[in-house]
């Protein structure tokens, strides 16, 4: 097992604010990651008029079994099993079979966090009562949530259609107290939790089994962390462009307010306005610099604002998934209907996430090329050479962010290498009945890698730009003319990065900076 993610749980018993609703009303991309952090609890509409309509689907379809009706994945089997008929004394197995059958998938195993959140997108989708399940059964996954029990996914397995199945039974499987789980810090046998917690697992009804499994949770959840992620470090990136034209005194002028009223993409010029914001005072003292400075500084409004102005349809993709029924059959007790469709498939999540990992990926590129500009003393106007803070005499051994300048290619260039699209990598799967598939969660998870490597990008400019405005106030510029904001993010970094004076390992500064961006520890402009 891939076990290294699983074992770094965050605390979740201190939540900062009001707990997130579970029910009928709309749940929003914050509100998902909020639950997988723990910086929110999870709680469940648990009025009487919503338990009688969650109730209602679970009545309707217990009629239509009473009536001999033919109902998919409940008397029939699964996928292109489905006319095969299941006799009435095995319809009760079922939903524990699918579970078991399922389990069978490989790669890493989602880290704590990526568990909560399939979780709380799983009784999302649920909460939406449309897809014949019991109460009983959302306040079991409530449950998981509230106790902090995951259990332990393999990412590797889903083709994004009939959903995230095979690793969606690793929840089926926790819930009847079956295969492994983290609890406390530790990896037990789930009905060894149960036991402890003197709890009996949940005997799965028909219909159920089908009903947590066969949707879009695993996808859409991955879709809602790398969302925010990838929203910080679009606003990070802009902090850093800004930080990039002080210490190598650019030109301030290619951010011009005016400039942007004639190609006025609003995220473009978002992007533009936060650039401007950071460097007001020091523009004002510097209007007299380079005419026109290298494309990755005159253009870093153009690259981090397609980033910008794709978001709010990325969120529209992620968020009606998120807040819809996407199993199969839907259930609609109000018209005494069961409808069969394809709502499972992930293609709006794998359409978000190919594009989402394609604007990582360019912010990744823009963020290396600002490196190379300022470690190579042909361009960074007047910084010692590879960023060294050497003394004279010990310049000629030191070398200062030389490596970590490749890294950083090495990084950006693997990013770049995983934009490929996954969703075009369609495969007919189970006897060509799922022949068009989303590979949505494919997707999800080239998006999260992309965000990995680029942050790692990110990270080594933050502490090279650190060192580099370091060097700029020892040689008497970089003083007053910083904005406060600037101010606030540069104090942050130089309150424990040490200036590299003698050439020094820099892995661990590296990581340490990592989590500082993946906990988003820094505020990026007020307005937002």
């Amino acid at each position: 097992m891939y076990l290294n993610d699983v074992q770094t749980a965050p605390d979740v018993a201190h939540p900062s604010s009001g707990p997130v609703q579970f029910g009928r009303q709309p749940l929003t991309i914050e509100d998902i990651c909020a639950v997988a952090t723990g910086s929110r609890a999870a709680a469940l509409d648990q009025s009487e008029a919503y338990r009688a309509y969650i109730q209602s689907g679970h009545a309707f379809l217990e009629d239509m079994l009473k009536d001999n009706g033919v109902i998919y994945g409940v008397t029939t089997g699964y996928g292109d099993s489905c006319t095969v008929a299941i006799p009435a004394d095995q319809v009760a197995e079922l939903p524990l079979h699918i579970t078991r059958f399922h389990g069978c998938g490989l790669g890493r195993i989602l880290n704590h966090e990526e568990a909560r959140a399939v979780i709380a997108a799983r009784l999302a989708s649920l909460a939406q009562g449309h897809s014949g399940v019991r109460y009983v059964l959302l306040e079991r996954l409530l449950w998981l949530l509230e106790k902090d029990i995951t259990p332990l996914i393999p990412a590797e397995g889903s083709v994004g259609a009939s959903g995230d199945l095979t690793p969606l039974s690793y929840i089926g499987a926790l819930l009847v107290g079956e295969r492994d789980a983290l609890y406390q810090g530790e990896i037990r046998p789930a009905q060894e939790i149960y036991k402890e917690l003197g709890v009996v697992p949940l005997t799965l009804q028909p219909k159920e089994g089908l009903a947590l499994m066969n949707g879009t949770a695993v996808m859409t959840a991955l879709a809602c962390l790398a969302y925010k992620r990838a929203d910080y470090l679009g606003r990070l990136s802009s902090r850093l462009t800004a930080l990039a034209v002080m210490v190598m005194k650019g030109n301030a002028g290619h951010f011009d307010e005016r400039l942007f009223r004639f190609k006025p993409h609003p995220g473009q010029s978002q992007v533009a306005a936060r650039i401007r914001s950071d460097l007001k005072g020091w523009a004002e003292r510097h209007a007299d610099n380079r005419l026109q400075d290298r494309y990755s500084l005159r253009c870093a409004p153009h690259v981090i604002g397609v980033l910008e102005d794709s978001l709010p349809l990325m969120r529209q993709f992620i968020e009606t998934e998120l807040n819809s029924a996407n199993d199969n059959p839907i259930i609609d007790a109000e018209e005494k209907a069961l409808l069969h469709g394809g709502h499972f498939y992930g293609g709006h999540i794998a359409f978000a996430m190919d594009s989402l990992k394609n604007c990582i990926a360019n912010l990744a590129d823009l963020m290396d090329r600002q490196m190379a500009l300022l470690v190579d003393t042909r361009y960074n106007n007047g910084l010692p050479s590879n960023l060294s803070a050497a003394d004279e005499e010990r310049a000629s051994i030191n070398h200062g962010f030389k490596a970590v300048q490749i890294g950083m290619s090495a990084w950006a260039a693997e990013a770049l290498k995983n934009t490929m699209p996954a969703s075009v990598f369609s495969r007919s799967t189970e006897c060509h009945n799922q022949d068009k598939v989303s590979m949505g969660t494919i997707a999800a998870r080239d998006c999260l890698r992309n965000l990995d490597l680029s942050e790692q990008v990110a990270a080594a400019l933050v502490l090279a730009l650190t060192q580099a405005v370091s060097i700029r106030k020892g040689n008497g510029g970089l003083q007053e003319d910083i904005s406060a904001a600037v101010t606030e993010f540069y104090t942050s970094v130089s309150s424990w990065f040490e200036v590299v004076r003698e050439d020094r390992p820099l892995e661990g500064d590296l990581r340490r900076c990592i989590k500082d961006i993946q906990a988003q520890t820094w505020r990026l402009y007020d307005e937002e």
